[in-house]
This record gives C-alpha cells, structure tokens and sequence, in this order.
C-alpha cells in the first residue's frame, strides 16, 4: 500500500476527516497538498492551497496550484458538510440547497473537471470521493439537502469511474456513518434547537434516526482514513466504481 513517488490532492484535507487522510498519506510516502477554504496555523502536507469549492473558480484555483507542483495521481474530494437549520424541508430556503449541492456535489464535481486531464495523464490515477450513508437513509429533520447532495455525488461517482476506466483512473466512493468529533456534535446541536431539547437529547435523536449503530460507537477519522488509503493504494487497482460503507453496521443490507 506504498504511495512513495505519487502526488495526492486533499480537498477538504486542513482539518477533521480531511486532515487525517492528509496524515495517511504521508505516511504512506505520497507529496501531499492540502486545500481549504483557510489556511491553517500548520499543517503537515507538504503544501497548502486556499480555495473554497462552493466557488465556480476554485477548480482552476486548485488546478493552477496542482500544475505548479508537477501534477496528481490521487485526488480524495473530503469537503462537504451541512449548515442547513433543522425543521425539515419547509425550513430549507432555496440559498439553502443552493449552499449544500455547491458544498457536498459540484466542488467535487469542479475539481475533477479541473484536474482530470492531469490524472489521465498519470496513466494510473485514483479518485476517492467522501459520501455519506445519507444517501440511502436521509435524514429528513436535520439534513435533507445534505443528503440529496450526497446522493447526487455517488450517481456521479460511479458515472466517473466508467468514464475514467479506459485511461487507467479509478473513482471510488467512501460512506461514513456517523463520525465522531465536531461534525456530529453540530449536527445534534442543531437538532436539539430546532426542537426545544438539550444536546444530549439532540444526539439521542441523531443515533435513533440512524437505527442505531450495531457497532456500538461512531468511527473516529483515522479509520474512514485508513479505507481512503487502500483505496488509492495499488493493493487497490482492480477496484473501481465501488462505494465502501464505514458505518459501524448502520445501514441495514438485505
């Protein structure tokens, strides 16, 4: 699962999920660059881009960085998330869901159409895009725009893998369960508000309308990391179009 010589794209690698995939990277032996909306205080990739992807430009932005540095092999798309209020669709405006698609589908969406020609070029690319199991289980109170965004990134996941195949890139998609740390705490805080109850109540809440985590607990960023590896790793490389579930069980499978 060696990355030594291969150049790795994170977006969305300055922080969370995002930044423990830029730290199994590395260790894997990759030149990493990171891309965040901000540029943190430190980080340990080698280079640090600033662009944010809701942005129609940041394609280019995160292109002209890449082309600078030599090129890419791997590109892992950890960007997304939701801001949205709870309460359901009524509560959801239209800037709303303009917010979520850009955020969770068409920053992927532009980035890849921004460095494709690169990865293609590689003659052995891989591209790893971070869904959610709330593409199959939606969370209607808290993050249904969220969730139809995600849902939209793993049709279009899977469209890139057939497209990409022939010139030798892979797409693959990863789908966390709940993660523990600030994203799902956030999200409970948001719950909890929208309906008048303590954050405990709110995470309650959160966990039930997962239908509860057989696991017992929520994955911890290194290990959604880890499948991230062996993804774009060449222990990987008949692997393509696939969508990895890490979700402690949640999602019920018939």
């Amino acid at each position: 699962m060696s990355l030594t010589g291969r150049r790795a794209v994170v977006v969305g690698g300055t922080r969370g999920l995002g930044e423990a995939v830029v730290d199994r990277l590395l260790a894997a032996g990759a030149h990493v660059i990171a891309v965040g909306r901000t540029a943190p205080a430190a980080s340990r990739a080698h280079q640090v881009v600033t662009a944010d992807v809701v942005q129609p430009r940041a394609g280019d932005e995160v292109a002209a960085a890449v082309r600078g540095s030599g090129g890419v092999d791997v590109l892992v798309h950890v960007a997304g998330g939701s801001s949205s209020p709870g309460g359901g669709h009524s509560a959801l405006t239209e800037e709303h869901w303009q917010h979520e698609l850009a955020w969770n589908l068409l920053g992927a969406v532009r980035v890849d159409r921004a460095l494709s020609p690169l990865l293609r070029s590689s003659g052995a690319g891989a591209v790893v895009h971070v869904g959610s199991i709330q593409a199959r289980m939606p969370l209607w109170d808290g993050t249904l725009a969220y969730a139809a965004a995600k849902a939209a990134l793993r049709a279009y996941s899977k469209g890139l893998a057939n497209e990409l195949a022939p010139a030798g890139v892979r797409v693959n998609t990863v789908s966390p369960g709940g993660i523990a740390g600030p994203g799902a705490d956030g999200l409970a805080r948001r719950i909890a508000a929208a309906r008048g109850l303590s954050e405990q109540e709110g995470m309650g809440l959160l966990m039930e309308s997962l239908g509860g985590v057989p696991q017992g607990r929520l994955a911890p960023v290194r290990e959604i990391a880890e499948v991230v590896g062996f993804l774009v790793s060449d222990a990987a490389a008949s692997i393509t179009g696939a969508e990895i579930t890490v979700d402690g069980g949640t999602v019920p499978t018939v």
